[in-house]
């Protein structure tokens, strides 16, 4: 189960700008500009949502739902402190079988134009206050010359250590993993969405088998998480 204080988070600055009812994502990938009307307004190049809608629920706090193909896929409730310095996110992830949950809350690294939301400008993830353990658990089996991976949100691969990519079964976003043996501790999984490298993580076991430590490259953002996991009995 992943340990959330653990984690050590991007320096790399999220960025938004809500003015005269227009959102932006500076930093998605690719960038994101829709109406803030509330309704769903169609967006492309994002494996998990086609549409999302922005609804400015008053001077500091904004609701965004993200769908695919009509059902929702993720949803954040955005408020912004009364001195504007801590931005506190409670979310829904709905892109598996059963929902994760979570709440996180980011700093102010600088402000947004004259004018705009309380949402607007840049934030960096400060601490992950929660998330449910459907969203921290993951169960990896041993094969020959291979691994097996499982959550409890219907996502798996059985993959090889043979540098060919095998899909993430269950995965909305038809992610492909290869996976390389680095040592005897030491795997490296390469995640790929139509032909493009889009992240890198490497999982270390500890010498106890108790615990294992991930350092993960997000390749289409240029940033970089790591956090351990602990083996649960």
């Amino acid at each position: 189960m992943v340990k959330l204080d653990s984690a050590k988070f991007p320096t790399k600055p999220d960025k938004y700008v809500l003015s005269n009812n227009m959102y932006e994502c500076l930093t998605c990938v690719p960038k994101i500009s829709v109406k803030a009307d509330g309704t769903d307004q169609k967006v492309t190049g994002h494996p998990y949502y086609d549409t999302m809608a922005v609804h400015i629920v008053n001077a500091s706090s904004v609701e965004i739902v993200q769908k695919k193909d009509g059902k929702v896929m993720f949803t954040d409730t955005a408020t912004v402190a009364d001195d504007g310095k801590k931005l506190n996110e409670k979310f829904t992830d709905s892109t598996g079988t059963q929902p994760v949950n979570g709440e996180v809350t980011s700093a102010r690294v600088a402000p947004g134009p004259a004018g705009s939301h309380a949402l607007s400008g840049s934030w960096r993830t400060e601490k992950v206050e929660s998330i449910s353990d459907n969203g921290l658990k993951v169960t990896y089996q041993g094969t020959e010359n291979g691994l097996k991976m499982s959550d409890p949100n219907g996502n798996s691969y059985d993959a090889k250590f043979d540098g060919k990519f095998y899909p993430i079964e269950g995965d909305p976003g038809h992610t492909m993993v290869s996976l390389k043996r680095i040592s005897d501790d030491t795997v490296e999984e390469t995640d790929q969405r139509d032909g493009k490298i889009v992240g890198v993580s490497r999982m270390t076991v500890s010498k106890d088998g108790k615990s294992i430590s991930v350092d993960y490259s997000d390749k289409l953002h240029g940033t970089r998480t790591t956090y351990r996991m602990e083996k649960q009995s």
